[in-house]
């Protein structure tokens, strides 16, 4: 890489890509990227790291010719920078594999892996090394408020890391985490997801064999006790563990979790537990989250740290100053007494806990749920069931229509009526709208103070975070 001078992103604005692009203009290289749309809150990201980005796609935006070029693993054949490169036979490869030759050689490097939590958990464990004096570099998929910033090159050994088990790009198919040869990792759940590249729940599973697999014996892995879940879920993610060569701790609720979690406590603007370490009172822990699930993220992330010798006192210190991750349960806006809350929803596990922890923090209020299905997997039909009965969680639903759905074959596709009626007969009223704009208009007026409107979508939206309080105060103003 010494003789590389300017790189090129394909599919810049990808969370983990736009993070490579800071952390490769930090260490001095020209960067450049490109993508079909931004939107906050990479796009600000990127602007605030003073990086170009080209839109839409265009071969123009390999001119001058680049030197590297990292191609997004959303980008396929049929792209027209990507057909280009291959025309020109310009260098390329994928993010994971520069990232591990680049940026992850010589460190002692954690991942955070799983079907949920990821984001949240490793940002935790980044905070508590820094605030423990560790130095710590880390790469997230979003952008940790407590940094300001979804990477950080530190002067430390540790390297943490997010670990996606989503494809690497067109020409490597295997899953992102399988090119980072974690030394340790936090297991959080494995379930179906990315239903667009895994076949099935069995080809997870695989996935997260391969990563186990990778795991040397003197490391550790930090797991969720899953007999605290479904059986179906505990029963893989013991399978994905059952041929680990390293120690497994377990973190949950369960008995036979060596780090169990007691006495939860959910306070209008704070979290309490107590942790047992094999049976013993451990530490005390809190912070300013809300949701069960944001519990057990914090809590194994505890458990990783203080395996790499931190002192309890330390972590619980820094999990008291954390504040969260963009687009997880971030208050967007509050607007005569409605609060409007963005959440990346991706699957409907993450959905059913988005909105009990919200039914926590705010018990009184009428809790709405308005749905893009965005996320390959909910775009999907295949967990529509598991989707229905986790929005009957809010009040009242609102799903927008399915994002690109002429993308999805139409037997593969989630079928709306069929959702809302399965919605319906789990008690709560849901209505089908075309787009954030028809939800704008035609849903506003009906709320009122005191509501907390929880916006689920991994994408834009059509902009409904920026239009949706504008309309309310707009409507206030005719009163």
């Amino acid at each position: 890489m010494n003789k590389k001078k300017h790189i090129h992103l394909i599919g810049i604005c990808g969370t983990a890509m736009a993070s490579l692009a800071g952390m490769l203009k930090q260490r001095g290289f020209h960067v450049t990227g490109s993508d079909a749309a931004a939107y906050p809150p990479m796009s600000e990201f990127l602007r605030e790291l003073d990086i170009p980005v080209a839109q839409p796609f265009a071969a123009k935006n390999l001119e001058p010719r680049p030197d590297l070029v990292v191609v997004g693993n959303a980008m396929s054949r049929g792209n027209v920078e990507l057909e280009q490169l291959l025309d020109q036979r310009i260098d390329f490869c994928s993010l994971p594999q520069l990232l591990h030759d680049e940026f992850l050689r010589g460190r002692e490097v954690l991942v955070v892996a799983g079907t949920h939590g990821k984001t949240t958990t490793t940002s935790m464990l980044a905070w508590i090394f820094h605030s423990a004096g560790l130095q710590p570099s880390f790469l997230i998929g979003g952008i940790a408020e407590n940094f300001g910033s979804s990477f950080h090159l530190g002067e430390g050994k540790h390297f943490i890391l997010e670990g996606d088990e989503y494809d690497t790009a067109f020409f490597d198919k295997g899953p992102k985490f399988l090119h980072y040869f974690p030394d340790s990792m936090i297991l959080t759940s494995v379930e179906f997801d990315h239903a667009d590249i895994y076949k099935d729940l069995d080809a997870v599973e695989t996935a997260f064999k391969r990563l186990v697999n990778l795991i040397p014996r003197r490391g550790r892995i930090v797991a969720f006790d899953g007999a605290t879940v479904e059986a179906s879920e505990s029963a893989s993610l013991e399978r994905s563990l059952a041929k680990a060569f390293c120690p497994v701790e377990r973190y949950g609720g369960g008995p036979r979790a060596n780090w169990r979690v007691a006495n939860l406590r959910f306070e209008p603007l704070r979290t309490t537990w107590n942790v047992l370490r094999d049976g013993k009172p451990w530490v005390d822990l809190e912070f300013p989250l809300a949701g069960e699930y944001n519990v057990w993220n914090a809590t194994a992330a505890a458990a990783l740290a203080a395996a790499a010798g931190i002192p309890k006192e330390e972590i619980a210190a820094a999990l008291k100053t954390f504040k969260s991750v963009k687009r997880r349960l971030e208050v967007k806006a509050q607007v005569n007494g409605i609060t409007i809350i963005d959440d990346f929803a991706h699957h409907p596990t993450a959905i059913a806990g988005t909105l009990k922890a919200l039914r926590a923090r705010y018990p009184s209020a009428r809790l709405w749920a308005i749905l893009e299905p965005r996320s390959n997997t909910l775009r999907r039909r295949v967990l529509q069931t598991d989707l229905a009965h986790s929005l009957a969680e809010a009040d009242e639903v609102i799903v927008a229509g399915v994002f690109r759905s002429e993308a999805i074959p139409e037997n593969e596709r989630l079928e709306l009526p069929a959702l809302a009626a399965e919605i319906e007969r789990n008690g709560r009223r849901v209505r089908l709208s075309v787009d954030a704009d028809a939800i704008v208009q035609n849903i506003a007026p009906e709320m009122r103070s005191g509501d907390v409107v929880a916006i689920l979508s991994n994408g834009g939206f059509g902009g409904i975070y920026e239009k949706l309080p504008a309309r309310l105060r707009e409507l206030a103003g005719k009163r």
